[in-house]
């Protein structure tokens, strides 16, 4: 496991699932949404996007967190690893709604408590019936390559529990994907 590609549902929890799979095995994280979005909210445009993930892909090792279906399929011819966080909507709306307010290291701005993208919102909704499918149907395509679903967080918990490093072991329940 040297290229890994974390994808899944907004609010799964990629983000908090690859910094513990970085804490884990060292290999250098990077986060989608920091190549493409700047701080003011606006995003870099997409040939500026697409030199930045290229140059990562042609990295030795790497652990690349994100979704965006756009270069799902660069991503995955080049990685060795895909870990899908395939959990309910519910579960994925709960991830949203308790990151609010908080600073995050994958992300270039703070999402204020009271705020709500409602178009963001309704494509999460969705995600099992427009997202899910094609995510599904590029595994299938890149069978070749290790393949992870998780079903629940305490799947993905328990896989990387099995490290077996205290560096990963999370001390307070909220700490926990």
């Amino acid at each position: 496991m040297k290229r890994c590609i974390v994808i899944g549902c907004p609010g799964s929890g990629k983000s908090t699932f690859s910094k513990m799979l970085h804490r884990a095995t060292g290999l250098p994280l990077y986060h989608l949404d920091m190549m493409y979005w700047k701080e003011d909210r606006t995003s870099v445009s997409r040939e500026i996007f697409l030199n930045i993930l290229k140059e990562v892909l042609n990295k030795d090792c790497w652990i690349i967190d994100g979704n965006y279906e756009s270069t799902m399929e660069m991503r995955m011819e080049k990685c060795d690893t895909v870990f899908f966080l395939d959990y309910p909507v519910e579960v994925c709306m709960e991830g949203i709604m308790s990151r609010r307010g908080k600073e995050r290291s994958d992300m270039p701005w703070t999402e204020k408590s009271h705020e709500f993208d409602e178009e963001f919102l309704e494509w999460v909704k969705k995600f099992d019936i427009e997202s899910r499918p094609k995510v599904l149907e590029l595994l299938a395509r890149y069978d070749d390559k290790e393949i992870v679903i998780f079903k629940s967080r305490t799947e993905a918990r328990e896989y990387l529990f099995r490290f077996g490093d205290e560096l990963i072991k999370p001390t307070r329940r909220r700490d926990l994907l």
